[in-house]
């Protein structure tokens, strides 16, 4: 049987849109994002078999797992440039993770189902096609439950945490502040800074105690709801962390000028691999 380097979880802020096809529009503005999710690939290396991303951008009434063999993309974003419409992503779906993932949370008690015709969106997309721009990386996606639950979604991450000891990276995909009227207007800076302080905080030099209490409280800190008047994209950090374990976290990503003025964090649960090339049979 063979052997694999236990592998940490991600909760990274995706950017806006179709980032990665708009540079030539928005000049240096993702630079420091996309520096940072090259640093992942290095540090994971050729360790991963899979990726499962659970992207902001998927709601549902239950959780679901993408299960087609080939998903198609899912362009979930509207006043982009014509030529963002036709982007292609065409990285191989993972069916027999799907089910595996989906068995593991219905031996958690949690009701999910595969969905063999849902695409990729654009929280994950933009994410893998900066980090695996070859698309041969095996990915799924699960949604969140649009209750929002913080509790349900880092015991789901609790659950899922085996996968890390199987090659498998599980990224949740969201943003570390995302009030998108703040964000345009610029009025965003102070409430953006205030919660990111208050999020490194919980995250980082806590105990995994500690990081469960905070996160099941988010909005009980600082500016917590101008940061995230709903808290889609906050809470695939709920699923990354629950599947930490007791693993530290480590800000992996800091901006304090996304956008003109926004603070914007992405983190890394548990030790990047000191050897990550150490297993490549995929």
């Amino acid at each position: 049987m063979t052997r694999y380097t236990r592998l940490p979880t991600y909760f990274l802020s995706h950017g806006g849109g179709p980032w990665p096809w708009l540079k030539a529009e928005r000049g240096t503005m993702y630079d420091e994002l996309e520096a940072s999710l090259l640093r992942v690939r290095q540090e994971l290396g050729t360790l991963p078999k899979a990726v499962l991303m659970i992207s902001g951008h998927w709601e549902a009434d239950r959780f679901l797992l993408s299960s087609s063999e080939r998903p198609p993309l899912v362009y979930d974003y509207g006043g982009f440039p014509e030529h963002t419409y036709r982007i292609r992503y065409d990285a191989p779906g993972d069916p027999l993770l799907a089910e595996k993932v989906s068995s593991m949370l219905t031996s958690a008690g949690v009701s999910s189902d595969l969905d063999p015709e849902r695409g990729f969106d654009h929280g994950t997309f933009t994410v893998m096609h900066t980090m695996y721009p070859e698309a041969d990386m095996p990915l799924v996606q699960l949604s969140i439950r649009h209750d929002y639950d913080p509790a349900v979604h880092f015991a789901i991450g609790e659950a899922l945490a085996p996968l890390r000891d199987e090659a498998v990276v599980i990224i949740g995909s969201g943003f570390s502040f995302h009030d998108t009227r703040g964000m345009r207007s610029g009025l965003g800076a102070q409430a953006s800074a205030t919660f990111d302080r208050w999020l490194n905080e919980a995250l980082v030099g806590t105990t995994a105690e500690e990081r469960r209490e905070r996160l099941l409280h988010w909005a009980e800190a600082p500016a917590a709801r101008a940061a995230h008047p709903e808290e889609d994209h906050l809470i695939p950090l709920m699923v990354a962390a629950g599947a930490a374990g007791s693993d530290g976290a480590t800000r992996v990503y800091h901006q304090t000028d996304f956008m003109g003025s926004i603070t914007v964090s992405s983190y890394r649960f548990g030790s990047a691999p000191e050897d990550p090339d150490a297993v490549s049979d995929r």
